[in-house]
């Protein structure tokens, strides 16, 4: 029975591994959900290198997500992000997103001020899913919204695609 040790995870027996991990971390002052979801009973030590590698480079992986975002944003052809923050500015409450938005700020527009504050609060990993490795989803807040801005990548960072789900 090999055993691997896993940043965050601690140590996985290969042979044996459960279909569903999770923990909480801390990233940039936030608390994130970081899971990992196996498709089948065992596992190999390639799959459990990239998820380390991974997990050694969250900040490299989320920098690489943020920008998609504001590619996504700035692209006329581009429409999950600036839909996910025009529902926002439509939908909730002007005296609860004050909490985030400054409206008296004439010099910045309140959807700017909005794409600043989506901060990433889960990534899943799926080692032995060949259409998508990682999954980051971000958000303004949950207890704002229960809506995400979801980036798919690959084990390198890759976009795979971006969608607005809840």
């Amino acid at each position: 029975m090999a055993e691997y040790t896993l940043p965050y995870f601690g140590q996985l027996s290969t042979d044996n591994v459960e279909e569903y991990y999770d923990v909480n971390i801390d990233f940039n002052g936030n608390e994130i959900q970081v899971d990992l979801n196996f498709e089948s009973e065992s596992t190999d030590g390639t799959k459990l290198d990239q998820v380390k590698n991974y997990l050694e480079n969250i900040e490299k992986f989320n920098r690489l997500a943020k920008s998609y975002i504001l590619e996504d944003y700035h692209n006329e052809e581009g429409d999950t992000v600036k839909f996910y923050l025009e529902h926002h500015l439509e939908e909730v409450e002007q005296e609860e997103l004050s909490t985030l938005i400054n409206f008296d700020d004439v010099t910045v527009e309140p959807e700017k001020q909005l794409l600043k504050k989506l901060e990433l609060v889960r990534i899943g990993l799926y080692p032995d899913n060949e259409e998508g490795f990682a999954i980051l989803d971000y958000s303004i807040g949950k207890e704002i919204t229960n809506y995400l801005v979801v980036i798919n990548t690959d084990q390198n960072g890759q976009l795979d695609y971006m969608a607005m789900e809840s």
